[in-house]
């Protein structure tokens, strides 16, 4: 049976997509104002590039993207074109960077994608962010990642106190178990340690982020029933929440989607911005 996380087996036009993701980030380099590589920590992997509104002086919302690639894969190069539906929104396109596995665990890039964010609630002001009106998305990995902006892992005393009010996890892994008998195990080395501290079906929701769960149907089993079951389990936990498929959507089409100005998900893209700024 084929590996169900084995995404180019399933895609088979995975390279053609990996080359349109490169081609259309160049593309947001060259046509969006903003500023690279602004350093949210020590680490020389602790980046981020933000990309500013075309029009209009701030404040702007702030929207955190965080990249998938199985924990071990890409940058924020490869996933600039992002930006496009998000500031589009008129909202900062905050695409950052963290380190990847095996070289680097995954309490340290959770800590990275939680570092980002408080960075961003700190200093987004100086390039017309309104840090009360922060939200952030992720796919794949990245979603997984994103989670833990709304999740406490298991084992931690307290998750830290973000200001993020809304978010949307595209295509997300939320049971780390299944990855250990994956093609995967051999490149990034899970430990048991990991699967139950950092599995955001077993982690402990916090109260706050309004959270959008999103998944292509035409995706492999694990990535549609582990995304029903996350959203079902915040609801049960007081958070709203949701879930849905979308038509049509694999993988690796799902994240072109989020980054084409009025797709469906870049429609939910602008709502979640867009409760980020209620209250705020």
């Amino acid at each position: 049976m084929t590996d169900p996380f084995m995404i180019r087996a399933h895609v088979p036009e995975f390279e053609a997509h990996l080359a349109a993701y490169r081609q259309a980030s160049e593309r947001t380099r060259q046509s969006l104002r903003g500023v690279r590589d602004l350093a949210y920590g020590d680490h020389p992997d602790e980046k981020l590039d933000l990309y500013l509104p075309p029009e209009g002086e701030g404040p702007f919302p702030v929207h955190v993207f965080v990249h998938g690639g199985y924990w071990r894969a890409f940058s924020k190069q490869d996933f600039a074109f992002v930006a496009d539906a998000i500031t589009g929104h008129g909202a900062i396109a905050a695409i950052i960077d963290y380190s990847l596995m095996p070289k680097a665990r995954m309490a340290t890039i959770v800590g990275q994608v939680r570092r980002a964010v408080a960075w961003l609630s700190v200093h987004a002001g100086r390039w017309g962010g309104d840090p009360a009106a922060l939200s952030a998305s992720g796919t794949s990995a990245g979603a997984h990642l994103t989670s833990f902006l709304a999740c406490r892992g298991a084992g931690e005393a307290a998750a830290p106190a973000l200001p993020v009010r809304s978010l949307l996890l595209v295509s997300g892994i939320y049971d780390l178990d299944p990855i250990t008998s994956s093609f995967l195990q051999p490149e990034i080395a899970l430990t048991g340690e990991e699967v139950a501290a950092w599995s955001p079906l077993s982690a402990t929701p916090v109260p706050g982020p309004a959270v959008d769960v999103v998944v292509g149907a035409d995706e492999t089993l694990p990535f549609l029933t582990q995304g029903q079951a996350f959203a079902e389990r915040l609801a049960g936990a007081g958070v709203d929440s949701r879930f849905a498929t979308l038509p049509g959507e694999n993988h690796m089409s799902i994240a072109t989607a989020l980054g084409t100005p009025g797709s469906a998900l870049a429609e939910r893209l602008g709502r979640t911005i867009a409760a980020s700024r209620q209250g705020a």
